[in-house]
């Protein structure tokens, strides 16, 4: 099983994040950020990814540092729970829509760091939340997970809509991209024959 158990603790936050790619979609978040653990439940349910993450953080000041250093650990938990990246597919896409609202998320898992995001919300905030911050914890899970990530919204008037459509398709492209290919067993999916940077 390709699983991972990482904590990082700071002044700011203290977060723990475990990860089972080879899962059935369990999760469990604590987070004291509701909309976002709603959030990261998408991605536990369509990438078939077991999670489960504890995270405190400085919520009296705002949500920031706890989202971003969530997206930190997270993006550090894949990346010792994927392995070598022998036999996988590398690549994944999903398109997803909900009601109005469609996005497309494509992934490599290249071994380099690069993230476009292309979400404009037509509000500033869902409930609490702010929206802004969805940037953030994508930035911090390509990071340190050295993935290539591209995020695009095509539509969308409700921004619950947009946040939930970019979320599981960014799961079903995880788990697209993470599946063993019998044809690549033992096999590296890259010319170099590595995956890193």
């Amino acid at each position: 099983m390709r699983t991972a158990t990482i904590s990082r603790n700071t002044l700011e936050t203290q977060i723990t994040v475990t990860i089972n790619l080879d899962g059935s979609g369990v999760g469990r978040f604590d987070t004291g950020l509701p909309f976002l653990d709603h959030m990261l439940d998408q991605i536990a349910r369509h990438g078939l990814i077991d999670l489960d993450i504890v995270a405190k953080g400085d919520l009296h000041i705002d949500a920031h540092h706890t989202v971003e250093d969530l997206g930190i650990t997270l993006g550090q938990a894949f990346a010792k729970a994927i392995g070598n990246k022998q036999g996988i597919r590398r690549y994944g896409h999903a398109y997803v829509p909900l009601d109005e609202a469609l996005s497309r998320v494509v992934i490599d898992l290249s071994g380099r760091p690069s993230l476009v995001y292309e979400l404009k919300f037509t509000r500033a905030s869902i409930g609490q939340f702010d929206v802004d911050l969805f940037s953030e914890f994508f930035h911090g899970f390509v990071n340190h997970s050295m993935v290539t990530l591209h995020i695009d919204n095509l539509r969308g008037i409700n921004s619950h809509h947009q946040a939930e459509t970019v979320f599981k398709a960014f799961g079903r492209a995880l788990r697209m991209a993470c599946e063993f290919d019998e044809r690549m067993a033992g096999q590296m999916p890259s010319t170099k024959g590595t995956l890193t940077a």
